[in-house]
């Protein structure tokens, strides 16, 4: 039979997000999954030019070694060899298809919780635009409906290949070979592991960089471990293991290590916006693409040639990186980042004679190794670091179980009807200088909607607004000169937007 892959995500409600497709794990049938991946492979094959071979890997979730399965099956129907890399971060996979110029799938549902799960899919140069996006479900597939079951599970399911050990073995060495065998000589790292799929990786990277490594935390059950919005749970977590062990810092990733967790050596997790900046200044980075949810002191800074704002999502990162590269002149690199702490390296770096590779996707791990190699070089710890930016503080939360069709609603009232300083001016005001007990209605001095509704004030206070594109959630992002201005305005802020359940 032939089915529309457009018709299977109305039909299933697994669609694309931000990044790569998602749902929950009830809807993420084996059919569903399967016709996924001959759309894809079928888009490959008239899009990119590349031998009839495709490499997959998945996270640590439950459902993942059935989904799997359910590629290896689309794989060999469409007679494509496939090739399975085993349980390794996403930026290995995606490293391991540039590398071969394969297209390469993982089996991951990032941050969100075990009863969801996702694909994320990258053509032979990378991973996938938004073009590619609309590319892939435009396909219709054709195939054997008796393959699946009334459940759409497959009858009789393929055993996984043997792990195709070169993908993680490549990632694991890409960090010494350019930084070099001592170059976190001298520091203790604590490596908060839980269900990273990469959690026995980052131990072995950091100690092949010469650092004295102590793992904790480690876990069998999934744990939904989201770097945007970090657990209370995660943030006592980390202030023991400190007060316990001495440590430089603390490393840890989410649940396909594609995006960082750096703590300081109190416990106290960094900003993925603010990481991505010292990241960017440690590797000598020129220009920068970011989302319009980052931290500001990125510009405040000075310390970059130019700098492109775009929406949420590594494809708009990936694309305004793009547009940021000199084909003239090499010595403009190019990297990105997102508020969620994954690092982009659109060109290549050079230190020393040592070349480390483009890799244009989410990393968790060149984030962290480079400010801890900064922290080396300059003889300072990561707290003073941080006290060099501009004092800025982000902060960002999320309402669960909110859906998507009903925060995109309430933006659009929003908009239509000017509420934003009416909702929240109030909020953004600071006390008169010159009349102690008194506070003015704040103002908005900028507006941007290239992703959600975000507002600065004339207090210099940013809160932006904006439905997430992998879950059914709203997040709000808030920015302030002061970090405890910045966490009560949050609060504030959530509490107003609690009351639009209703």
């Amino acid at each position: 039979m032939s089915v529309a892959m457009q018709d299977v995500m109305k039909q299933s409600g697994v669609a694309f997000g931000t990044s790569g497709a998602r749902g929950l794990v009830s809807a993420m049938t084996d059919r569903v999954c399967y016709v996924y991946a001959r759309s894809f492979i079928k888009y490959c094959e008239a899009s990119y030019k590349c031998e009839r071979t495709i490499a997959i890997a998945g996270d640590l979730r439950p459902s993942t070694e059935r989904i799997l399965k359910s590629l290896v099956q689309a794989g060999a129907d469409a007679n494509w060899k496939v090739i399975y890399c085993g349980r390794i971060p996403s930026p290995a996979i995606a490293m391991y298809g540039i590398d071969k110029h394969l297209p390469t799938i993982m089996v991951t549902g990032s941050h969100i919780p075990a009863d969801r799960n996702g694909i994320k899919f990258n053509h032979p140069n990378g991973e996938i635009t938004k073009a590619d996006e609309q590319g892939i479900v435009s396909q219709s597939v054709d195939f054997d409906e008796a393959l699946f079951d009334d459940k759409g599970m497959l009858k009789a399911a393929p055993e996984l290949p043997a792990v195709e050990a070169e993908a993680e073995a490549n990632y694991c060495k890409r960090y010494p070979d350019f930084f070099g065998s001592d170059a976190l000589h001298g520091l203790t790292i604590g490596v908060y592991q839980h269900s990273a799929v990469g959690r026995d990786i980052v131990v072995k990277v950091l100690e092949s960089l010469g650092a004295t490594v102590k793992p904790f935390g480690r876990s069998d059950v999934f744990v939904p471990v989201d770097t945007e919005a970090i657990r209370k749970e995660d943030e006592e977590l980390a202030r023991e293991f400190t007060h316990k062990d001495y440590v430089d810092a603390v490393f840890s990733t989410d649940g396909d290590s594609d995006r960082p967790l750096l703590a300081d050596d109190v416990g106290m997790w960094l900003r993925g916006d603010v990481l991505g900046i010292l990241a960017a200044q440690s590797l000598g980075i020129k220009r920068i693409a970011t989302p319009v949810s980052c931290n500001t002191s990125l510009e405040k800074s000075g310390s970059f040639e130019k700098i492109c704002r775009t929406r949420i999502g590594s494809p708009y990162v990936i694309a305004g990186m793009e547009s940021l590269v000199d084909a003239n002149d090499k010595s403009l690199t190019v990297a990105g980042y997102e508020a969620n702490g994954g690092f982009l390296l659109e060109t290549d770096l050079t230190l020393d004679g040592r070349t480390l590779k483009a890799l244009p996707t989410r990393d968790a791990l060149l984030p962290m190794i480079a400010v801890m190699v900064m922290v080396c070089k300059e003889r300072m710890c990561v707290v003073d670091l941080l006290r060099k930016l501009p004092k800025r503080f982000t902060v960002s939360d999320r309402l669960k179980e909110f859906p998507t069709e009903k925060s995109k609603a309430k933006l659009a009232e929003i908009r239509e009807k000017n509420l934003g300083e009416k909702l929240f001016g109030a909020l953004a005001a600071k006390p008169s200088k010159f009349a102690k007990d008194k506070t003015f209605q704040g103002k908005i001095v900028s507006l941007n909607e290239v992703d959600g509704y975000r507002m600065e004030f004339d207090s210099g206070d940013i809160i932006h607004l904006r439905p997430s594109g992998n879950a059914p959630e709203f997040r709000c992002y808030v920015e302030t000169e002061g970090k405890e201005r910045s966490a009560e305005l949050l609060a504030n802020c959530l509490k107003i937007m609690e009351g639009w359940r209703k």
